[in-house]
């Protein structure tokens, strides 16, 4: 039989680049770690980009009973980002890849006394993907290690950390029926299968066996409404045993209409999601992952983007459970690097062995950005498509898809590789206006109208103390995130050929590099923050027009309280088709329409705001004060800005900063001053933005952009963009 032992406590963990000799005499010196964990749950979340990356030790000695049975296997969840075992002072296996499972023999080095130490290292290096991106890049064991005991016969263990068992569900739609082929690799003996109460017994020949079932009358897996889960057991005569869940469905994209399932318009419209939690790190529970799962089915969302690399195997159980529709992705991002591409083949290898399975996941993803730092040379369109093509190798059914930088030319030979593909596109935020990114579909579909064509990223960064009456780009405030979504939410309801929509991000995430918005360490694009303890405006928007299982109102602004203006907006936001506003108990407002509601009130004083629909009712409380509350503002300074600029007298045969980055940098000595500010610019938004400050897409991009515009997004404050306006009024156009 079979038996599972978690190795949960019991660890010491040595924070030192130490040999393996000095870790094993020096590990009664440790400190005693509980699984799971990582040693970035502080320095990386703090901002700086000083974060310890190296390599550290866990030593556990391992009892008799924990090691008892015929063979025994270590199972390591997740070791970031490279690992090596050993075990009784034996080096076992070397392991490159910081989020898949992987599995190590430990059956012949048993003795009397049992010592295990892993090393586990996030140091840099030129091989192991990530080593560039906007997250923070964990170090620990921060999933679960267990013991898994085996009799001598037993199903395939080791290889790319195998379940053992495969299963490929195909669906006839015309008849509802399926053929369910099951698979498995072991050493030896028969194989009895089990599919929905019928079993079946084959020889195993070379270690491989599979059967066919096929399931008259199928209960489709269908999406959040019914995620019908089946299961497929197999056994041998030695009492080992594997099981999985699977599901029944059918999916395709098409270019005009988007995403189906199970034969139905199905549009995708969801959001990403990164695996740390603020104070944890990566090192989440299983009530952790639930807790998130439970906000994303409260948001409504019906597809989840997994970034940046492989999630642990709990979520995506709760996916399959939840009928969330996932894109799976490995951490081939931002930088290709020459010597990486071995890595990222046996990261994808893994990651589909792994979650063959799961019928929530729709496609595999090749890359994230990756040509925002590197060029598209034979190298890197080599490695996608080695890498499109062993997808297809391993699996059949599902596409392959990419997300593509904003900055990447719609005529490029990469887009060429994959099955779909979809594009992260942050106009509004970083750089340009809000309709450029309707531009931009617009011109990508009608330029290739038979190519399929998503929205993996989009988002604008949010501090919840920070709030604002003419919100606008840069000012981090709470109302500009929501009405930065509002748009992109009628952009996308007025394109139903986009095949899945991804909002970047359900949750604030770290980013240690980062140093903006008022917190350090953090990308603030989620819709909750870090801790999950708040939601912001935006949530309830997506709520509103996702999530229709109940009556449900949302009035924005709650926490801008003080507000100066004699006359302010209320913003509500509802998935009932008509909303009703009272102020001090005194009914001043209806309106009917969809998700967005606005009225305008005289503000006299301190009032109750109630807003009803149906029988949803939520309520705020506001207040008149004299002078701004400058607790709100993220850039005092910059604030006072467009005042200022409106009342300074420019000299138009004269550079300012008025002019565009384009204008200002095709004159020599105008452009030397840009230059030379612009090269310090991209520091606040960490190596990622350095990284990808020179590309040319991107550099087109910023040239049709005003330079005031880009200082007000960057924080300068009104002194420093005074200084360089004084500057260019000296240059002669």
């Amino acid at each position: 039989m079979r038996k599972t032992t978690i190795l949960k406590d019991g660890w010491k963990f040595l924070k030192a680049g130490i040999p393996l000799e000095q870790a094993l005499a020096y590990a009664d010196r440790g400190e005693y770690v509980s699984l799971p964990h990582t040693w970035n749950a502080v320095d990386g979340q703090d901002g700086g980009n000083d974060y310890h990356r190296g390599l550290c030790w866990y030593v556990r000695e391992l009892s008799a009973e924990e090691l008892a049975g015929d063979c025994v296997f270590l199972e390591i969840g997740g070791a970031a980002m490279s690992a090596d075992v050993y075990f009784n002072g034996k080096h076992l296996t070397h392991h490159a890849g910081g989020y898949s499972a992987f599995r190590v023999d430990l059956t012949e080095e048993r003795a009397e006394k049992n010592v295990l130490a892993i090393s586990v290292s996030n140091e840099n290096n030129d091989t192991v993907y990530p080593q560039k991106a906007d997250f923070t890049f964990y170090g620990g064991l921060y999933r679960e290690v267990k013991l898994i005991s085996v009799p001598q016969e037993h199903f395939e263990l080791v290889k790319d950390g195998t379940p053992g068992i495969k299963v490929t569900p195909i669906v006839n739609l015309e008849d509802r029926s399926a053929v369910v082929t099951v698979e498995t690799w072991q050493n030896g003996g028969n194989v009895t299968y089990t599919v929905n109460g019928e079993s079946k017994t084959v020889p195993s020949t070379d270690g491989y066996a599979k059967a066919e079932f096929v399931i008259e009358n199928v209960h489709l897996w269908d999406g959040v409404e019914d995620p019908f889960l089946y299961t497929a057991v197999a056994w041998l005569d030695s009492g080992d045993e594997v099981s999985t869940r699977f599901g029944c469905r059918e999916f395709h994209c098409d270019p005009q209409q988007g995403f189906f399932l199970n034969g139905r318009s199905y549009p995708l419209r969801g959001v990403s999601r990164h695996q740390d939690l603020k104070g944890k790190g990566n090192a989440l529970s299983y009530e952790d992952h639930a807790a998130d799962m439970a906000i994303v089915r409260e948001i409504g969302a019906n597809t989840l983007r997994l970034a940046h690399y492989q999630h642990a195997q709990e979520f995506y159980d709760l996916c399959d459970e939840n009928g969330i529709v996932v894109w799976a992705e490995i951490p081939y991002i931002t930088l290709h690097m020459q010597n990486g591409r071995e890595n990222t083949l046996n990261q994808m290898r893994e990651l589909i062995t792994q979650c063959y399975n799961h019928p929530c996941i729709a496609v595999w993803s090749l890359s994230n950005e990756i040509t925002a730092a590197s060029p598209v040379n034979d190298s890197l369109l080599e490695n996608h498509r080695a890498l499109n093509e062993l997808c297809h190798r391993m699996d059949s059914t599902r596409l392959t898809v990419m997300a593509n930088v904003f900055m990447l030319e719609i005529e490029s030979p990469i887009l060429e590789i994959p099955d779909i593909n979809s594009y992260n596109l942050y106009f509004g935020w970083y750089l340009g206006d809000l309709d450029q990114t309707d531009e931009f579909f617009d011109e990508y579909h009608a330029k290739y109208p038979d190519r399929v064509i998503g929205f993996s990223e989009y988002g604008a960064d949010a501090n919840p103390a920070f709030h604002s009456s003419r919100p606008e780009k840069g000012d981090y405030t709470e109302e500009y995130q929501a009405v930065y979504h509002e748009h992109m939410l009628r952009m996308i309801e007025e394109r139903p050929y986009l095949w899945a929509t991804h909002a970047w991000n359900l949750f604030d995430f770290a980013a240690d590099g980062r140093d903006e918005g008022g917190k350090n360490g953090e990308n603030q694009k989620g819709l909750v923050t870090f801790d999950r303890s708040l939601r912001k405006d935006a949530f309830y928007l997506y709520k509103a027009a996702w999530n229709h299982k109940e009556p449900f109102v949302h009035l924005c602004g709650k926490r801008y309280v003080n507000r100066c203006e004699a006359e302010t907006e209320i913003k509500v936001y509802s998935n009932q088709p008509c909303v009703t506003l009272y102020v001090d108990g005194a009914k001043v407002g209806e309106q009917t329409g969809k998700t967005v509601f606005t009225f305008r009130i005289p503000l006299l004083g301190e009032h109750l705001i109630k807003a009803e629909a149906g029988e949803a009712t939520d309520t705020m409380c506001l207040r008149r004060v004299d002078t701004p509350d400058e607790s709100y503002i993220f850039n005092k300074a910059a604030a006072t800005v467009t005042n200022w600029f409106d009342s300074e007298e420019i000299d138009p045969e004269y550079f300012s900063i008025q002019d565009t980055l384009g204008e200002l940098r095709a004159h020599p000595r105008a452009g030397e001053v840009i230059n030379q500010m612009m090269a310090k610019g991209a520091a606040a938004r960490g190596d990622v933005a350095e990284s990808v400050k020179d590309n040319p897409a991107l550099q087109r991009m910023m040239a049709k952009m005003t330079m005031i515009s880009l200082l007000k997004q960057a924080g300068v404050d009104e002194q420093g963009m005074k200084g360089l306006n004084r500057i260019l009024q000296g240059i002669h156009k």
